[in-house]
């Protein structure tokens, strides 16, 4: 005999599944099934079960059954019973699990750094909750009943409207709501172009195909990314104004970050941005832009997409990580015709990856203004967090350059030949976690840019940025 019940969340505030079986009879069953389930921590201390009359009728055997079941619990300390307060399990009917944990067995907690001047992360502390809170209400109302059903490969057409609007305002891209799909980061927009290869052959399905140039630096996992997909990567050398696009050939399209070079800080100098759509129109090739923190300058008006100078010949990826939250997976490829279908096909007949009630909430908090609310306040908190790092640096390590443009969440400082790596362990060993710029240079790049530290303002907390400046200036070398 094996029967299952599922209680309603009206009985006793969550669901619990019984299995009846084994010898005995059915109140053997269900008072085995009840004591397994407290045991086993699925009825935690205090749980009210249902009544005599419910619970029967649920499982299809007589009331008298059921009490017979809690009357022998109750005897052995499982349960309790009281006039009024119904049968609930005992306050000391620890489960056996914790009950048999020694500290031992306790799951050790892994310590973070003391001061997390990683690149990367804005503050977290920061993210705009009742802004966002409000328009997932508004969002979560006004939506039609279709929206909770199978989503649209593309995305919402709301957020596609939104987003054709917002980027053109203020990034100057040319656009409209069918060339827009909506993906959870940059990286998942890569796995779309490019595929998945499997045991380092080429990608099946893949958008694009390699070779494909990218920057003498970037980010790691990018590149492992496109590895695994069966994408050769060659390595465009970088100087102050950027990469060096003379140096692409053969190349089928290139990754760039052009309004603020990643992780070396400068901008795309603007013959080069021209020079680069040269390339692509006579290659027939195309030009893939990571506007990651395109929103973030400082020092003046942030320069425009790249994309605005050719539509048909780049594609923008553009994502919330960096101005909102990256616990927030939503991006968006602004795509040339030609592309909009076949990546629609590699994603598949229904959205799997952006949650539709927060793409109908970012709609909604674009459209409503506090985008833009919380890019300029925090643009003005970035601001003050990276003079304060200049600032720093130039009262208590003044040989210590801060190199590229005032923009974005992180800067490079330039270190003396050679210390680079001893740096690093040092300021492991006094809590602070910062990057080597080393550790974001392409393999094969023929050169290195020196030795410095990439560091992140953004990320701590308003009270913490003081100590982890300091803890920082501690460990920087002489000159």
């Amino acid at each position: 005999m094996t029967e299952s019940w599922v209680n309603s969340a009206e009985r006793i505030g969550a669901d619990l599944h019984l299995e009846l079986s084994g010898p005995g009879g059915r109140r053997a069953a269900l008072t085995r099934a009840l004591r397994e389930a407290v045991r086993g921590g699925r009825l935690a201390p205090g749980t009210r079960l249902p009544p005599y009359r419910s619970l029967a009728a649920d499982l299809g055997v007589a009331r008298n059954t059921v009490a017979d079941a809690y009357a022998e619990l109750v005897a052995e300390g499982w349960l309790t019973a009281r006039q009024g307060s119904g049968t609930r399990v005992a306050q000391r009917a620890e489960p056996l699990r914790r009950a048999e944990r020694t500290p031992a067995q306790a799951p050790v907690r892994a310590h973070g750094p003391r001061h997390d001047l990683r690149q990367g992360a804005p503050d977290p502390s920061a993210f705009p909750r009742a802004a966002w809170s409000a328009s997932y209400r508004r969002a979560l109302h006004a939506a039609p009943s279709e929206a909770f059903g199978p989503g649209d490969p593309a995305g919402r057409r709301e957020l596609r409207e939104t987003l054709t609007e917002y980027l053109a305002r203020a990034r100057g891209v040319r656009t409209e709501p069918d060339r827009i799909v909506i993906c959870s980061g940059f990286a998942h927009a890569l796995r779309l172009l490019f595929g998945r290869g499997t045991g380092g052959g080429p990608a099946a399905g893949g958008v694009l195909r390699g070779p494909l140039g990218v920057e003498a630096y970037g980010l790691g996992f990018h590149r492992e990314l496109l590895t695994a997909a069966g994408v050769r990567t060659v390595p465009l050398p970088l100087d102050e104004h950027g990469a060096l696009v003379d140096a692409l050939g053969g190349e089928r399209a290139v990754l760039l970050t052009p309004a603020h070079q990643f992780p070396t800080g400068g901008p795309l100098h603007p013959e080069r941005r021209a020079s680069v759509i040269d390339w692509a129109r006579a290659r027939g090739a195309v030009v893939l832009e990571d506007d990651y923190d395109g929103e973030f300058r400082y020092d003046r008006r942030p320069v425009g997409a790249l994309q605005g100078l050719d539509p048909e010949r780049v594609i923008h990826i553009g994502s919330v990580s960096k101005s909102l939250s990256p616990a927030l997976r939503l991006g968006w490829m602004v795509l040339p015709r030609r592309y909009v279908e076949p990546v629609l096909a590699a994603k598949g007949e229904r959205e799997g990856w952006a949650s539709v009630p927060d793409q109908l909430a970012l709609a909604d908090f674009v459209a409503c203004g506090s985008y833009d609310r919380h890019v300029r306040r925090m643009r003005q908190r970035y601001r003050r967090r990276r003079d304060r790092l200049v600032a720093a640096l130039a009262a208590q390590a003044p040989h210590v350059e801060v190199t590229g443009i005032a923009a974005g969440l992180h800067a490079v400082l330039r270190l003396p030949p050679g210390t680079e790596r001893s740096t690093v362990r040092a300021a492991a060993l006094r809590g602070v976690a910062v990057d080597g710029l080393a550790a974001f240079r392409h393999p094969r790049s023929p050169a290195g840019a020196g030795d410095g530290l990439v560091v992140g303002y953004a990320a701590p907390g308003e009270h913490a940025y003081g100590a982890a400046l300091e803890a920082l200036c501690g460990v920087l070398p002489p000159a």
